[in-house]
C-alpha cells in the first residue's frame, strides 16, 4: 500500500527561503564535521589543527544562529499538508530531535570551551564564557557533545534515508519539493 499526498500538496514546493536554509544547514553541518575530523590528521599544537578546531567552533555557532533564522522563518511560512498516516509521528519526532541537536550541540560546544577556560572564537570576535572554568565539567560536557554529535550524524542519515524512501517507494514528491530550483 502506498500513501500519497493529495495532488494539490504533492507538487507544491517549499518556499525558496526554506529550501535555501535547509541546504545551507547541510553544507554547514558537513563543514563542521569535516573540520573536527580532519584535525586528527595534524599534530597537536600545529597551526592547521588549531585552525580546523577554530573553524569547527565558528561554523558550529553559525549552525546555532541559522537554526534561529529557520525557526523564525517557519513562523511566517504557510506549511504544506501534514505527513500522511503512519509517517506523521516519525517525521515529527526526527525533525524535533534534529532541531534540538542543532540548538543543543553548539551550546554544548560553547559550554565546553567556557568550562575549559578557552576563548570562544566567532569570526574575529571572542564570545563571552557561559560558565566559569571547571576542567572536570569541561571533560564531561565534551564527552556529551561528542556522543550527541555522533548520534546526530546517524539522525541526519535517517533523515536522508526517509527522503529517499518517500521519493522511491511512496513516490509522494517530498524530496522533489525540497530540491533547489523547483518552481
Amino acid at each position: 500500500m502506498t500513501t500519497t499526498l493529495s495532488p494539490a500538496g504533492a507538487h507544491r514546493p517549499y518556499s525558496r527561503l526554506s529550501i535555501s536554509l535547509h541546504w545551507l544547514m547541510l553544507v554547514l553541518l558537513a563543514a563542521v564535521f569535516a573540520c573536527i575530523e580532519l584535525r586528527e590528521y595534524y599534530p597537536r599544537g600545529s597551526a592547521m589543527r588549531d585552525g580546523l578546531k577554530a573553524w569547527h567552533f565558528m561554523l558550529g555557532l553559525s549552525v546555532f544562529l541559522l537554526v534561529g533564522v529557520r525557526l523564525i522563518a517557519r513562523r511566517g511560512t504557510s506549511w504544506l499538508p501534514p505527513e500522511p498516516g503512519w509517517t506523521r509521528w516519525p517525521a515529527a519526532a526526527v525533525h524535533l530531535v534534529l532541531y534540538a541537536g542543532m540548538i543543543g550541540l553548539p551550546l554544548l560546544g560553547w559550554l565546553v570551551l567556557s568550562a575549559d577556560g578557552k576563548p570562544i572564537p566567532f569570526f574575529g570576535l571572542n564570545l563571552p564564557a557561559l560558565i566559569a572554568p571547571d576542567p572536570e565539567l569541561a571533560e564531561r560536557l565534551e564527552d556529551l557533545h561528542k556522543t550527541i554529535g555522533s548520534a546526530g550524524y546517524w539522525l541526519i542519515g535517517l533523515h536522508a534515508a526517509a527522503a529517499l524512501f518517500h521519493h522511491f517507494l511512496l513516490r509522494d514528491g517530498t524530496l522533489r519539493r525540497m530540491l533547489p530550483g523547483r518552481r
